[in-house]
């Protein structure tokens, strides 16, 4: 159950950080996931956890890492395509 309410919590924040940059996100559902899920550990790395927690992800550095992550990742997809 715990991998499920994980796997959701990544979908919420990659759609969610997809929604605040305004970019295209590759890879439909999934694509959002991975952001999500890839997003939580870059926050976790570059800022720890504070804030609220929902399934072992702290939400607000979660919510900056899925941001960072599709920034980075909508650049390398137009670097690819030019």
């Amino acid at each position: 159950m715990g991998l499920i309410v994980y796997l959701i919590v990544g979908g919420i924040l990659g759609w969610s950080a997809k929604f605040i940059i305004g970019e295209n996100m590759p890879g439909g559902i999934i694509g959002k996931i991975i952001a999500g899920i890839g997003g939580a550990w870059i926050g976790g790395e570059l800022l720890g956890t504070f804030g609220p927690s929902v399934a072992g992800i702290a939400i607000i550095p979660a919510l900056i890492g899925a941001i960072i992550f599709i920034f980075i990742l909508s650049l390398i997809m137009r670097s690819t395509r030019k």
